[in-house]
């Protein structure tokens, strides 16, 4: 009897582990680095639709709404390089809400001015602490990367929740989006950049101004880093400019919310 009992408990295991559902238990941790067809005379970017499921799946975005005149601002910051407070002042000057995906090293060495960014109204998101890739970590560590920036900016600006990640280089996996997710934290990817992080090749305002203006469209979600004298001598005509075109800032808040009332089921 307790051999047939030894014989059922291994042909079960055995099914188990070769199940379709034990199978889809499974995430891929294949990386995935962030990439697009830009968009062009108004047209939105694309980022295809395999890429777009995956992101889907797991609740991430990377544009809004291309039939509306909607655009979101965001910024990277991994580290000061003197140009941060010029980029609030025309944000505050304007009147445009922005969002900035911080690092441990700017918490550290940037600390008024995650202070203001809290202040003046933007939302303030997460870029990993230590800016590993993220599909190279185990999991305890990509969830400590993610709590240590959360709690760092609540002892300094009083903000309990943070909502989105941007993943650091912009590559991310299936297993990361899962993880993310469940830590709380929806993916923010973008459909508008181009080379404004090397500060060895800036090229004067017009060049990014003009890179900007190229690629713009409806709902587009905009990627800028503020170490880049560029991006903040081209941002107040920019701004004004897209405004005259009839583009308005939103929130990420709002673009979530566009999200949910396009595809209640997904959220």
């Amino acid at each position: 009897m307790k051999k047939s009992i030894n014989i059922f408990m291994a042909v079960c295991l055995i099914f188990s582990i070769g199940s379709p559902l034990a199978a889809r238990a499974e995430v891929s941790n294949k990386p995935v680095h962030w990439g697009f067809t830009k968009g062009r005379d108004g047209k939105p970017a694309d980022a295809g639709k395999q890429l777009e499921n995956l992101l889907k799946d797991y609740g991430g975005v990377y544009k809004g709404d291309p039939g509306k005149k909607d655009i979101y601002l965001t910024f990277d910051n991994g580290y000061e390089n003197g140009y941060t407070e010029q980029i609030l002042d025309v944000l505050k000057k304007e009147k445009v809400p922005a969002a900035f995906f911080i690092t441990g090293h700017y918490l550290e060495t940037a600390e008024d001015l995650v202070i203001r960014m809290a202040e003046e109204g933007h939302t303030i998101g997460n870029h990993s602490y230590y800016h590993p890739d993220l599909t190279e970590v185990s999991d305890e560590r990509l969830k400590t990367e993610l709590e240590k920036v959360r709690e760092k900016t609540y002892e300094m600006t009083g903000q309990k929740h943070m909502a989105y990640l941007r993943p650091p280089r912009g590559i991310l996996s299936e297993r990361t989006l899962k993880l993310a997710k469940e830590e709380g934290y929806t993916h923010i990817l973008w459909s508008l950049a181009f080379m404004d992080w090397d500060t060895k090749r800036q090229k004067g305002w017009e060049y990014s101004y003009n890179n900007i203006m190229k690629q713009i469209h409806p709902g587009a979600v905009l990627l800028l880093h503020t170490v880049s004298k560029d991006n903040a001598e081209a941002l107040e005509k920019v701004i004004r400019d897209l405004k005259k075109q009839g583009y308005t800032f939103k929130t990420l808040d709002d673009l979530m919310l566009e999200g949910t009332l396009q595809n209640p089921m997904l959220y």
